[in-house]
């Protein structure tokens, strides 16, 4: 178990319990998540090691390492994919100025989004900690996705374009990460980094039943500023910020279902809903960002 002193974004000791939150998808087990003062970030405070976390991933309704489809929320899930699928290789296209090139997607998962860049003439290489959902990789779109501990035996400045699709929030290692991101991105390269943002409509509504929060998996639970802080800190700059629009609605379901044990689609549909014209005048309180960062000049 991990009880941190201080925050493991800024280091400062200006912090204080928040709000206590369920594992809803493996053990029901409670967390607290505690927030820093200073910079604004939130942690889930006394997280399992490393080499214990994996039993909280052990779930066929862990969508990303199953690529499952039951159930309502997962077959909405596997329908949107198709479109966020395609705007995500139009966004690093745009972002980056290529329409080929290296990119590596860290916790790439099953494989989905490697097999669309891939397809659009990019060189790809995976990176999973999941040897089940590697096979899947494999199994599915013939990806050879590898362990995420070779993340630090990959070539330097070799990477135009470098992703962590709703992956940051599950590092043990934040920071050591964020360095080596630094290092293998190019000179010119993009780094994208999705993670949810806890200071949208969505979250302020369900409070400790955001599905977002994800207990005991997500280890940091970014807002904006904690962001920049935390890549400033490496020689990074966030250079734009996109929202992703389905995500509200996505969260806000499974939401419902924590709070009142079964989904209520109106009600979910209505928050997210009110969450994404929020986001319509202001990105940063979307209920997950997009992240486009580069080395600082």
């Amino acid at each position: 178990m991990i009880h941190y002193s201080q925050c493991p974004v800024c280091k400062s000791t200006s912090i204080k319990p928040f709000l206590s939150a369920k594992d809803n998808t493996v053990s029901q087990a409670i967390f607290a998540v505690w927030h820093c003062d200073q910079c604004s970030a939130r942690f889930t405070q006394d997280i399992p090691e490393q080499q214990a976390i994996g039993a909280y991933y052990a779930s066929d309704n862990y969508v990303s390492h199953s690529d499952t489809q039951q159930g309502f929320i997962n077959k909405l899930y596997h329908r949107i994919r198709k479109r966020t699928l395609s705007a995500k290789l139009k966004l690093v296209n745009s972002e980056t100025g290529k329409h080929s090139g290296n990119i590596l997607d860290v916790g790439c998962g099953t494989g989905a989004f490697l097999n669309t860049m891939q397809q659009a003439g990019w060189k790809c290489t995976g990176l999973e900690p999941d040897e089940a959902a590697r096979l899947k990789a494999r199994y599915l779109y013939n990806i050879e996705a590898q362990p995420s501990a070779l993340i630090y035996s990959l070539q330097p400045e070799m990477y135009d374009a470098i992703t962590l699709w709703h992956v940051l929030e599950h590092v043990h290692e934040l920071h050591e990460y964020v360095k080596q991101l630094k290092n293998l991105l190019a000179v010119n390269g993009r780094l994208f980094i999705a993670v949810p943002n806890y200071t949208s409509h969505d979250a302020t509504v369900y409070k400790e039943n955001w599905a977002a929060y994800d207990v005991p998996r997500h280890l940091y639970h970014f807002s904006p500023d904690s962001m920049k802080v935390l890549m400033n800190e490496h020689g990074l700059e966030v250079k734009k910020m996109k929202p992703m629009w389905y995500d509200s609605f996505y969260v806000s379901m499974l939401s419902e279902q924590y709070k009142n044990g079964k989904g209520n689609i109106i009600s979910a549909f209505m928050i997210g809903l009110i969450s994404n014209i929020k986001t319509f005048f202001n990105h940063q309180k979307c209920s997950s960002i997009i992240y486009i960062i580069s080395k600082r000049s």
